[in-house]
C-alpha cells in the first residue's frame, strides 16, 4: 500500500485488466450517456405503452406541454418493478466506473487534482470540511488549478457544465439555462445523476483497493461537493412539473449515501454525512413540490371547461397525478422512499387524493351517465398505472371502478329495462300490455344507443368489460322477456331488434 498523502505513479497496465494508457476521448462518456437513470426513461423502455387515447385538450405552450406526462405513458407496478427499474441504471454505471479505474483513467484524474491541491490555500473550506462541520450548502470553489484539474474528469462524465455554476449577488448559486422548460431541466438532472453515480462508485472502487486513500478521498470530496452545487442552483426555481426530476435526484443521492456508508474502507466519512444532509433537503423539496402539484391541479381551468361539456375520457390532470404516484411508488419499491412514506405526498395519500379530486370534479358534469363514465375511465386509468393487468388476462376492477360501472349501468340502462319489467297482469290483458312495452323498450334502447354511440372508453380492456356488462344486463333481460312472450318473439325475429342485433350494436359502443 502506498504512503498516505503521497500519490504514487499510476500504472499503465494492471495484472487484472487489459488497459490502454490513454483511452480515446469520450470513450466512457458515450457509454455513460446511454444509461437510462430516470423512472420515466426506464418505464418507456421496459413496459409497452398503453394506448389510452388523447387527453383532455391540446396543451400548446412549450412549458405546459412538458408539465404533463405523455398520453402513452409507460406503466409500472407498485408490487412488481423489474430489477432494472429498481436499479435505476446503477449497475451499468458501476460497471463503467470500474472500467475507468481498471483502465487507470480515474487514477490519472486523482493525480492531476492532487498536484493542483498542493498549491491550494491550506485554509480553504473545501479542504477543511470536517465530519462535524457539514454546511447547509457546499462551499464555493475558487477559480484555481483545482477547477481546471476537474475539467477533463467532469467532461468525460458529461457534466462539465456543472463547473460553470457560479454564485451571483453574493448568495445563491445561479444556473442559467438556454431553455427553461421542465424537459431541459430533466435532461440536466439525468446527466447529473449519471455523473454523480460514476463518481461515487469510482471513489469506492479506488478506496477498496487501498489506492492512495487520502488523495482519493480528497478528490472524491471535491468532485461530489461540486456536483451538489447543481442542487443549490436549481432548488429555488423548482416547479410542480419538476417532481420527476426531484425524485430522480433524491433516489440518486440516497443511493450514493447508502453506498458510501457501506464502504467500510472509507476513512473520511464527511462525504457520506454531507450526502445525508442533502437527502434531508431533498425530502423537504419533494413534500413542497407535491403541494405545488396539488395546487396546480386544483386550479387548472380545464376542469371547468371540459367536464361540463361532456368530457368523459382520461383527463390530462389524471394522467399527471397518476404519473406522480407511479414515480413515488418506484422510489418506494426501491426501498428508498420508506423514510417519507407517511407524508402527505406518499403514494397511498396521493391515491386517496386523486380519488377524492375526481369525485369533486365529476360534479361539474351535467349528465349522470357521463359523470359515472368519467369516473370509471379516470379511476381505471389510475388503477392500471399503479397495478397494471397482466397481458392477455382480464382485469379485475377495483371496488371504486366496480361501483362507478354499476352506477353508470343504473342511470343509463335502468330506464330502458323498466320498459320490459315483469308484469303481474294475467291473461289476455297481459298480452295486450306487452306490445306497447316492447315498442317502448325498442324506442328507449335506440335513444340511449344513439346518445352514447360516440362516447369513448379509451382502454380496450375496460371497453370490453363495460360492453359485456351492458349486454349481460340489457340483452339477457330482453331475451328473458321474449321467452315470457312467445307471440312477441316471433314478431321480433323478423325485425331489426332481435337480441343478436342489439348485442352487435352494443359491441360498437365507446369507440369514440
Amino acid at each position: 500500500m502506498a504512503t498516505r498523502g503521497r500519490l504514487a505513479a499510476v500504472p499503465e497496465e494492471s495484472a487484472n485488466c487489459s488497459t490502454a494508457a490513454y483511452p480515446p476521448r469520450s470513450l466512457y462518456r458515450d457509454s455513460i450517456q446511454r444509461v437510462a437513470v430516470s423512472g420515466t426513461q426506464i418505464r418507456s423502455t421496459l413496459f409497452s405503452c398503453s394506448q389510452f387515447g388523447h387527453s383532455g385538450s391540446s396543451y400548446s405552450s412549450d412549458s405546459a406541454s412538458n408539465s404533463y406526462p405523455s398520453n402513452n405513458s409507460g406503466r409500472s407496478s407498485t408490487l412488481g418493478l423489474s430489477t432494472a427499474a429498481a436499479d435505476f441504471g446503477t449497475h451499468e454505471l458501476k460497471t463503467i466506473a470500474r472500467r475507468m479505474v481498471c483502465d487507470g483513467y480515474t487514477q490519472r484524474m486523482v493525480q492531476a487534482y492532487h498536484v493542483a491541491s498542493l498549491t491550494a490555500d491550506p485554509s480553504d473550506p473545501l479542504l477543511m470540511l470536517d465530519l462535524f462541520d457539514i454546511p447547509f450548502s457546499v462551499p464555493a470553489f475558487e477559480d484555481d488549478g483545482r477547477i481546471r484539474a476537474l475539467e477533463p474528469w467532469f467532461c468525460e462524465l458529461d457534466v462539465a457544465w456543472v463547473l460553470q455554476i457560479r454564485r451571483e449577488h453574493g448568495s445563491h448559486w445561479q444556473l442559467r439555462l438556454q431553455d427553461n422548460s421542465s424537459s431541459s431541466l430533466q435532461d440536466m438532472v439525468e446527466r447529473w445523476i449519471r455523473g454523480l453515480t460514476v463518481i461515487v462508485h469510482s471513489i469506492i472502487e479506488l478506496v477498496s483497493t487501498q489506492h492512495e486513500i487520502t488523495a482519493v478521498v480528497r478528490f472524491g470530496k471535491a468532485s461530489i461537493l461540486k456536483m451538489l452545487v447543481f442542487f443549490d442552483a436549481i432548488v429555488l426555481a423548482l416547479k410542480a412539473e419538476n417532481l420527476r426530476a426531484v425524485l430522480d435526484m433524491y433516489i440518486c443521492v440516497r443511493r450514493a449515501s447508502y453506498n458510501m456508508k457501506n464502504s467500510s474502507e472509507m476513512v473520511d466519512h464527511s462525504i457520506m454525512v454531507t450526502l445525508f444532509v442533502y437527502v434531508d433537503r431533498l425530502k423537504k423539496v419533494i413534500s413542497s413540490t407535491m403541494e405545488k402539484v396539488r395546487t396546480l391541479v386544483e386550479d387548472d381551468d380545464s376542469w371547468a371547461t371540459e367536464v361540463p361539456q361532456g368530457w368523459s375520457e382520461v383527463h390530462r390532470n389524471t394522467r399527471w397525478i397518476a404519473d406522480c404516484i407511479v414515480s413515488l411508488c418506484e422510489a418506494e419499491a426501491g426501498w428508498i422512499f420508506i423514510s417519507i412514506n407517511n407524508s402527505s405526498g406518499s403514494p397511498s395519500n396521493m391515491i386517496h387524493y386523486i380519488n377524492d379530486l375526481l369525485l369533486r370534479k365529476s360534479q361539474l358534469c351535467p349528465d349522470p351517465s357521463l359523470k359515472y363514465l368519467f369516473l370509471l375511465n379516470n379511476s381505471y386509468f389510475v388503477a392500471q398505472m399503479i397495478e397494471p393487468c397482466e397481458s392477455g388476462h382480464d382485469c379485475k376492477l377495483t371496488p371504486e371502478c366496480k361501483a362507478y360501472m354499476d352506477s353508470y349501468l343504473d342511470v343509463s340502462w335502468g330506464d330502458v329495462l323498466s320498459c320490459i319489467a315483469k308484469s303481474h297482469v294475467p291473461g289476455l290483458l297481459h298480452c295486450w300490455i306487452s306490445t306497447p312495452s316492447l315498442a317502448k323498450f325498442e324506442s328507449a334502447f335506440s335513444k340511449m344507443y344513439q346518445a352514447q354511440k360516440f362516447w369513448k372508453v379509451p382502454d380496450p380492456r375496460l371497453r370490453n368489460i363495460l360492453r359485456r356488462a351492458i349486454t349481460e344486463r340489457v340483452v339477457s333481460s330482453y331475451r328473458d322477456y321474449l321467452k315470457e312472450h312467445p307471440e312477441l318473439a316471433e314478431q321480433v325475429s323478423h325485425s331489426k331488434s332481435t337480441p343478436e342485433v342489439l348485442e352487435e350494436m352494443l359491441g360498437q359502443l365507446f369507440e369514440g
